[in-house]
């Protein structure tokens, strides 16, 4: 028995030299080859594998996005009206159920699930190669919320139409762009004191766990109570439209199952796996955790990487999605050098 674990561990060992060997050979192909010195590897003290492992584990990361996205925007009824109702209904058939505009709803999920990949991929791959940096972006989980509950509303019900919402963020990302072209996007973005781009990272926070602990996106902890605005909820039997406990308090399933959820991402975190979500101020703190900052406060394509954020912007609103914040997909020095001791 003995002797037998003593050959597999050396059937092992062999198997992980050979593979550390290869790993090697490979960096070096890569970094010494024009795609490897376009993308400053070795300069970036980089290669090709490690860059491989964190684009991988950030797209795991992001690839939720695509259909809560597309289920968040989709509650404001994009451009589904009463007129996609079945039957003689009137103006609030919106909040019934109703087969003729359920279906324009499933149809309008499906749509957006293109849209939010696309302007992903487009806005991700921008940012590589033009702005030659390593992160990537998708529609915010904070501006969409703000666009789908509080500028349109649940089912429109909000004080501005789907059209006219994405229209001011067509706006919004023209104007950054503008100023990007002319430089003032990054001088703003070193204006920014730290304290205050930590604050907003740390209010979009709140405001994302705000909005997923609500019933329209079916976590269903906190729900609107007519005394105190908010309580807690988590009923199996929610109304559909105002959101109030029907019956089952602290009873809904998917609570529960969302509760286990955060007991394994707060386990991820004590064991220092990050996942690090920020646009002026978001995209300057991505390049500084990343470690892409220098002594003058700026980082190498920041004249690019602003005009890629703010065109990503532009698209993403076109394709009917809310503006596309940058993700880090970037190992920072410290995180390698403490992964290898």
């Amino acid at each position: 028995m003995g002797g037998e674990i003593w050959v597999g561990s050396g059937v092992c060992a062999k198997m992980s030299t050979k593979w550390q060997k290869f790993q090697t050979s490979l960096n070096e192909a890569v970094s010494k080859s024009k795609v490897g010195k376009y993308f400053k590897l070795e300069a970036r003290k980089s290669s090709f594998t490690t860059e491989l492992r964190v684009a991988t584990t950030t797209l795991m990361t992001m690839v939720y996005i695509i259909t809560v996205n597309a289920t968040v925007i989709a509650d404001s009824g994009g451009p589904c009206w009463a007129s996609s109702c079945l039957g003689v209904a009137g103006s609030d058939c919106v909040l019934k159920s109703n087969p003729g505009y359920e279906r324009c709803l499933d149809q309008l999920k499906s749509d957006l699930i293109v849209a939010t990949a696309l302007s992903s991929f487009i806005g991700s791959l921008a940012m590589g190669l033009v702005a030659n940096l390593p992160l990537a972006l998708a529609p915010g989980m904070g501006p969409n919320a703000y666009l789908a509950y509080n500028l349109v509303g649940f089912h429109g019900t909000g004080p501005m139409s789907y059209q006219t919402a994405l229209a001011v963020v067509l706006v919004e990302g023209v104007a950054f762009l503008l100023i990007a072209v002319f430089g003032l996007r990054a001088k703003l973005a070193r204006l920014i004191p730290p304290p205050v781009r930590l604050g907003y990272a740390a209010g979009m926070g709140l405001f994302i766990a705000f909005t997923g602990l609500q019933s329209h996106l079916r976590l269903g902890l906190v729900g609107p109570d007519p005394s105190t605005l908010l309580t807690v909820t988590a009923c199996r039997v929610t109304d559909p439209v105002s959101g109030q406990c029907v019956e089952g308090k602290m009873q809904s399933p998917t609570f529960w199952l969302g509760l286990v959820g955060l007991l394994i991402i707060s386990y991820g975190l004590m064991k220092n796996v990050k996942d690090v979500l920020a646009t002026t101020g978001t995209l300057y703190t991505m390049a500084e955790i990343d470690g892409f900052i220098d002594e003058k406060g700026s980082f190498e394509g920041e004249y690019k990487a602003y005009m890629v954020d703010a065109s990503s912007t532009i698209v993403g609103s076109a394709l009917g999605v809310s503006p596309l914040p940058p993700m880090s997909s970037h190992q920072p020095e410290s995180e390698k050098e403490a992964g290898q001791d």
